[in-house]
């Protein structure tokens, strides 16, 4: 690559490239750079820079096949509620709407709707709160809170449609605990 980092991410992109978004770099900062890998002839390229340098962010594929970077931690390690869309047929980035709490540390979901299922993570301690962004109208909306605040934890859609989210860190300890998301109900 053409910047060492940690703390990114990475997306497999519909023609199959690999888009590394973002992160840290000790000699850098926080990054806003982003390459992409073409598996093809095992060759990186830079694209187009996010807008917001940050790392411990969420980047996922949508079914329309833009990348929606979420969140994160940028400038003195402040969680961010900005929102990004990488577009791979024009390598380049735009704003869409803002998260309604800045949370780094947090899942994104992909919802068989087309959805996206943002949970928890941190800001000033650890969040209780999930939202919702629906990218026909590139806007957010809260929906039902975790049973437990969490940060660092995973969050996996299932075949039935349901979201289970596990483990995590509450702030002081790691946690055993596991819930489902659905979008008619939780628990």
């Amino acid at each position: 690559m053409s910047d060492a980092r940690q703390e990114h991410t990475a997306s497999v992109l519909s023609n199959g490239k690999v888009l590394v978004t973002g992160g840290f770099n000790h000699n850098i900062g926080f990054l806003n750079s982003a390459e992409l890998y073409d598996p093809s002839t095992s060759t990186w390229t830079t694209t187009d820079s996010m807008i917001d340098a940050r790392e411990h962010h969420t980047a996922s594929v949508l079914l329309n096949g833009k990348v929606l970077v979420t969140g994160g931690a940028g400038i003195e390690f402040s969680a961010l509620n900005s929102v990004e869309l990488y577009d791979p047929s024009t390598g380049t980035w735009t704003t869409t709407g803002n998260m309604t709490n800045a949370r780094a540390y947090h899942t994104a979901s992909i919802l068989s709707n087309g959805l996206v299922l943002v949970t928890g993570g941190a800001h000033n301690g650890t969040i209780i709160s999930s939202e919702l962004y629906d990218p026909s109208t590139s806007t957010w909306a809260n929906t039902g809170n975790m049973t437990n605040a969490r940060g660092q934890h995973t969050a996996s859609v299932l075949s039935n449609g349901l979201v289970l989210v596990t483990g995590g860190y509450n702030g002081r300890i790691a946690l055993n605990s596991a819930e489902l998301y659905s979008l008619f109900r939780t628990n």
